[in-house]
């Protein structure tokens, strides 16, 4: 009992002290999005051939409008799918937030988001160059600019902001808290071997922990990387299926099932080849 009211105090000390700053970039993160939303949807509309490099610096900007967004157009038949994965694979989600209010792994942040970026456009490139045609189908065209739930009141920033807070604050006092639990039962080093550690075949469990859709995966990705569970090669690998909501959007939207599991195949597949390929070579 005294290292279960251990790991509950720790856990929430950690996570309170997250609170505000989680609160803070929420704020500045729905005012871009409020914003900049419009224009960046023009923008994706109109870059053609540098849809893949425009693609992959919106999706790194972590929030889920932007894969949302993406998802849309693509079943609008506006962007390409080459430009659809790579803002899929760009997006972080809460990740970079979570490694923000870390003062150990602020430093990471800057490798893992120009890793993702990189990814994501030589991903699109050769997906638009070699595989468009076997992938995409002619689609019609959808509107689903509220998807995500946050963003009912048209001119609301505040209110947004506070439920994504909340939101990723339970899921971190949830999951933190567990994992604190594991790690001191087991142990770091068998929690890592449990979870395939050093070894090649780990971006693939993390990879599949990634395409849940939701901000929990990443929450659970981060943290697992945090405490040293996974490499950082599993977490790029994670980190790059976890397209969040607009996964949900894609299979919502876009009537061609087959194509949509087309995508969330070659979503996977380019994931698992750069955690492997920085398994290896990083």
């Amino acid at each position: 009992m005294e290292m279960i009211k251990d790991v509950i105090l720790d856990t929430g000390l950690d996570c309170l002290k997250m609170l505000p700053y989680l609160f803070v970039a929420f704020i500045l993160i729905e005012a871009l999005e409020h914003y900049s939303g419009e224009f960046t949807e023009k923008v994706l509309a109109k870059v053609g051939k540098a849809g893949p490099i425009f693609g992959a610096v919106a999706g790194c900007i972590p929030q889920c409008g932007f894969s949302v967004m993406a998802a849309n157009l693509y079943a609008g038949g506006i962007i390409s799918v080459g430009t659809l994965l790579s803002v899929f694979i760009a997006t972080s989600d809460e990740a970079i937030l979570i490694m923000l209010g870390n003062p150990d792994a602020v430093q990471e942040v800057g490798i893992l988001l120009v890793a993702k970026v990189v990814i994501a456009i030589v991903a699109g490139y050769a997906i638009d160059i070699f595989f468009q045609k076997k992938i995409s189908i002619p689609k019609e065209s959808g509107n689903l600019c509220d998807e995500c739930g946050c963003h009912e009141e048209e001119s609301a920033i505040l209110k947004p902001a506070w439920h994504h807070t909340i939101k990723i604050f339970v899921y971190l006092l949830v999951f933190t808290g567990v994992l604190n639990l594991c790690i001191e039962i087991f142990g770091i080093e068998q929690l890592s071997t449990f979870l395939l550690g050093d070894t090649i075949f780990q971006p693939f469990i993390a990879a599949v922990i990634g395409l849940i859709p939701n901000c929990a995966a990443s929450v659970i990705l981060t943290q697992l990387y945090l405490n040293g569970a996974i490499s950082f090669a599993s977490v790029i690998a994670g980190l790059c299926t976890g397209a969040g909501i607009g996964l949900v959007v894609l299979f919502k939207i876009n009537r061609e099932k087959k194509e949509n599991l087309k995508i969330v195949g070659v979503l996977y597949i380019i994931s698992v080849i750069a955690g492997v390929i920085l398994e290896i070579f990083a």
